[in-house]
């Protein structure tokens, strides 16, 4: 049986000349880049398993050095692609902690039954994610994930329920 992976992290170029990627997050979880962890890159027909090196925050990307790469040539060809864990490596969350897919493609209600629209993508810009729901026929909207706002998530329906502060949905 193979495991199911989860992603982490989209290689979006590489940084310097030694090997080192500039990674677009897609965990909270800082620790995942903690020197001597696993992660996988999955390519279009293998996935390889990598030991990360070192690893620094610059100018809100994740530059990541892998034990397996220290040349730019190495790693040039993952460009877009994904870094990946197995579901074994997936952190125990508290009750009110979600991962980031969970809840992309979650619906969002108003607390009257109102369609708002589908979560598409996850922000984290600072204290709170922000959840960007698109919307028919509307810009997207941005709703921030604290509790005066998200008052319901059903997970397993794939449903949210927000509270929308006044001007949020305008």
């Amino acid at each position: 049986m193979t495991d199911k992976m989860f992603n982490i992290g989209k290689i979006v170029n590489t940084h310097g000349i030694r090997g080192e990627v500039k990674v677009k997050r897609i965990s909270d979880f800082e620790e995942r880049f903690t020197s001597g962890e696993k992660v996988y890159l999955e390519t279009e027909t293998e996935l390889i398993p990598l030991t990360i090196a070192a690893h620094r925050v610059h100018k809100g990307f994740d530059l990541i050095q892998f034990e397996e790469f220290n040349n730019i040539n190495d790693v040039e060809k993952y460009k877009g692609m994904m870094l990946q864990i197995k579901e074994t490596q997936l952190t125990e969350l508290t009750e009110h902690e979600f991962y980031y897919y969970e809840i992309i493609g979650c619906e969002v209600f108003t607390l009257d039954g109102e369609i708002v629209g589908k979560v598409k993508e996850i922000l984290a810009p600072g204290a709170n994610d922000v959840w960007v729901v698109q919307r028919k026929g509307k810009k997207d909207a941005l709703i921030p994930y604290i509790g005066q706002v998200v008052k319901e998530i059903d997970v397993q329906n794939k449903k949210v329920r927000i509270e929308p502060m006044e001007g949020l949905l305008d």
